[in-house]
């Protein structure tokens, strides 16, 4: 392996140890006892094995956001989940839904298509259940996380990007290998609705986080099963609450938000590419409705840009000391346009799916976004870049 591949996956793996640390200091917080009370006793309140470790992430008031909008900004802190991304949850509900169905038993084949992060997810996890995973991805998704699944124990398969419509596409890839052995499941975290559910779970967090005082919640989408199980639990806890969708260069879903169709005029006419996506944030952004995406209750879209997604990682990390990857800043461009939308004094919640660790080789690199013109060039706490 190349010397930059390899610092590229230690840098990689050591950020996993670190948000892993990180979220346990937070914890640790919790154990301390009030003055001249017995200390504490932890195993009491020990967790069962790493499914233990995932989900009830912080809930983080990003200061700088709110102070600029007039909003309380809060966002969920998903990267401190062991696997660092909000894809663990999906993961999980996954596996155990296929261990309680008899579909997997120990010993079995997890296989997925996916551009990194559910795979990270499913390569840890698949581990806690004795699996073994195959993921299926395109061979443009960020180099470190195609290291991290290979370091995981994972196998993975390369796959140049096509059309959903080709055979040769990573997602029928891994379907295909799922159905060549037996004992053996396709993850589909596009299609199974395990993705929802396990995000009813979110969206109940998120609402006791805020001991429901909460009025807007952004977030993109790719598989969908974010928004549409957070928005739903949201929407039986509270009707009112506005629920929006930020969609990157490239994705159809703003278009299918608020003019009812996947495609405009011009991209039905044929002039729509094969490969559309015009754009460098990952993990959200679809020209499809998938399964989850279809119980999603949203208000209204936003669009947002690469631009705006760089300028927001920086500033996030500028001013908060925040390092984000590139769906988590695009979720923050997405809150600042729905802070302004509703106006001072309301309270919008986001999602900060995974860290930026997961993203050096691309989002990060000041060498790849200088070829696409993209260097961030804001300064200070304005967010005029944000439009």
């Amino acid at each position: 392996m190349p010397k930059a591949a390899l610092c590229i996956a230690g840098a990689a793996t050591a950020a996993l140890v670190t948000c892993w640390v990180w979220k346990h200091r937070v914890l640790d917080k919790l154990f301390q006892a009030a003055p001249g009370a017995p200390p504490a006793n932890k195993s009491t309140c020990a967790v069962q094995g790493l499914a233990g470790l995932i989900g009830n992430t912080p809930l983080v008031r990003i200061a700088s956001l709110s102070s600029a909008t007039g909003c309380e900004i809060v966002a969920k802190a998903e990267f401190l989940n062991p696997g660092g991304s909000v894809k663990d949850r999906v993961a999980l509900h996954i596996i155990q839904d296929a261990f309680a169905q008899g579909r997997l038993t120990e010993g079995g084949l997890i296989a997925e298509g996916t551009a990194g992060s559910t795979g990270v997810s499913l390569a840890m996890i698949a581990h806690a259940y004795g699996c073994q995973c195959h993921i299926a991805m395109p061979d443009d998704a960020a180099q470190e996380k195609g290291l991290m699944l290979e370091a995981l124990g994972a196998t993975v398969q390369r796959m140049r990007p096509v059309s959903i419509t080709n055979p040769d596409h990573f997602v029928n890839v891994a379907r295909r290998k799922a159905a060549q052995q037996p004992n053996s499941i396709f993850a589909d975290q596009f299609e199974n609705l395990a993705n929802f559910r396990a995000h009813l779970q979110t969206g109940q967090e998120v609402w006791e986080q805020c001991s429901g005082h909460l009025d807007g919640f952004v977030c993109g989408a790719g598989t969908g099963g974010t928004i549409a199980g957070v928005s739903t639990y949201l929407k039986q806890q509270q009707p009112d609450v506005q629920v929006y969708l930020i969609d990157p260069p490239g994705s159809s879903l703003y278009n299918k938000v608020t003019r009812g169709v996947m495609y405009t005029k011009q991209e039905a006419e044929g002039k729509r590419l094969k490969n559309p996506f015009d754009t460098i944030t990952e993990g959200i952004g679809i020209n499809r409705q998938t399964a989850n995406f279809s119980l999603a209750h949203i208000d209204g879209a936003f669009q947002g840009t690469d631009r705006e997604a760089v300028e927001m990682a920086a500033y996030l990390l500028r001013n908060e000391g925040l390092f984000v990857g590139s769906s988590a800043a695009m979720n923050c461009v997405g809150a600042v346009k729905l802070a302004r939308k509703l106006g001072p004094g309301h309270t919008i919640a986001t999602i900060l799916c995974d860290g930026g660790q997961r993203h050096l080789s691309r989002f990060h690199n000041p060498e790849y976004l200088q070829t696409h013109d993209l260097l961030p060039e804001a300064q200070g706490t304005l967010l005029d870049f944000v439009h």
